[in-house]
């Protein structure tokens, strides 16, 4: 089984934007743990960022003809006013985690609603990197109920 981990917009900045919030791990370091943590699962993980909302939208386009078995996504900001992200997650039919390392709902208003939710599993949030490792674990577990 393999499954993909979405990195949205600013998200490459992690280790040098806003520590007090995110913490000093980096993407690549967060990439490392979700390698290492896909290994224990026994399935495979890639690992996708950007900051081009086209590009992401077509990166989720082709995980459904991929053979993709789940999704996890940190869409950053895009999170918040993505109806075209979120069009594009409703098109897959495998399950889709969304994930973000700090607390979006104990943080600015703008950032408690989230326009992907209803077209995902469920969210895990607030947990720094152990946020991501939660999420590709629900997103193993659901993939193999629904395979099962």
């Amino acid at each position: 089984m393999k499954f993909l981990v979405l990195h949205g917009i600013n998200l490459n900045m992690f280790g040098k934007r806003d520590p007090g919030q995110y913490g000093t791990i980096t993407l690549e370091q967060i990439d490392a743990r979700l390698a290492r943590r896909a290994e224990e699962l026994g399935v495979e993980v890639e690992t996708y960022q950007s900051n081009c909302e086209g590009a992401f939208c077509e990166r989720i386009h082709r995980a459904r003809d991929e053979g993709i078995a789940g999704v996890v996504i940190n869409a950053g900001a895009w999170t918040h006013y993505s109806y075209g992200i979120r069009d594009a997650l409703a098109i897959l039919s495998v399950p889709v985690v969304e994930t973000h390392m700090s607390n979006i709902h104990a943080r600015e208003a703008f950032r408690h609603q989230s326009v992907l939710a209803e077209v995902c599993l469920g969210q895990i949030a607030g947990f720094g990197v152990d946020s991501y490792l939660l999420a590709l674990q629900a997103a193993v577990s659901a993939a193999k109920a629904q395979d099962a």
